[in-house]
């Protein structure tokens, strides 16, 4: 870890650890990052930066691993999914998978697409996927599983531009449907 963190008050530190311990990462970072602003202030000096206090919190994670309250994930079952779905105003007009990321890796999203008026909702996140030993990206294979019996519900194409490695430029549904 970082020795500028025992730099910081206590305070802040214990408020991060908090933050930590329910599992808020991102209030966690930025209560380092105002920590780091408060004790560095206007110095010219060089001082941590966001990045670093990225790394400061995601050592506290593991650090604290064994006592964290974990944000439970939504479900994400195609009986949910399809529920979800159809709640929304309009039908869908085709189902898709797509990779993303963030400071705590590779995801992928399942969107469904509408038509009228044009736009797209965010149904699901798969950070993990379902245990795979025999996938390297387990949430690309439950992506592709889930986000395929979903569309076959609705009777809409699914598409997934990159199930097989991470790629968050790979083409969307609408460019490929032009």
């Amino acid at each position: 870890m970082d020795n500028w963190w025992y730099s910081l008050p206590e305070s802040t530190r214990e408020r991060v650890d908090g933050l930590v311990l329910r599992d808020s990462r991102l209030l966690a970072v930025r209560e380092t990052w105002e920590g780091v602003k408060t004790l560095w202030g206007d110095s010219r000096a060089p001082r941590p930066g966001v990045y670093d206090c990225e790394r400061v919190v995601a050592a506290r994670y593991e650090a604290l691993a064994d006592r964290i309250v974990r944000t439970p994930e939504r479900p994400r079952d195609v009986e949910t999914l399809a529920a979800r779905t159809a709640a929304l105003p309009g039908r869908p007009a085709a189902i898709e998978a797509l990779w993303d990321g963030d400071t705590n890796g590779w995801f992928v999203a399942l969107v469904a697409h509408f038509d009228d008026p044009r736009s797209e909702v965010e149904l699901a996140l798969i950070r993990r996927g379902r245990d795979d030993a025999d996938a390297r990206w387990p949430q690309a294979r439950e992506a592709a599983t889930t986000g395929t019996a979903l569309a076959e519900r609705f009777g809409v194409p699914f598409h997934f531009a990159g199930p097989d490695a991470p790629d968050d430029e790979a083409p969307r549904w609408r460019a490929a449907e032009r």
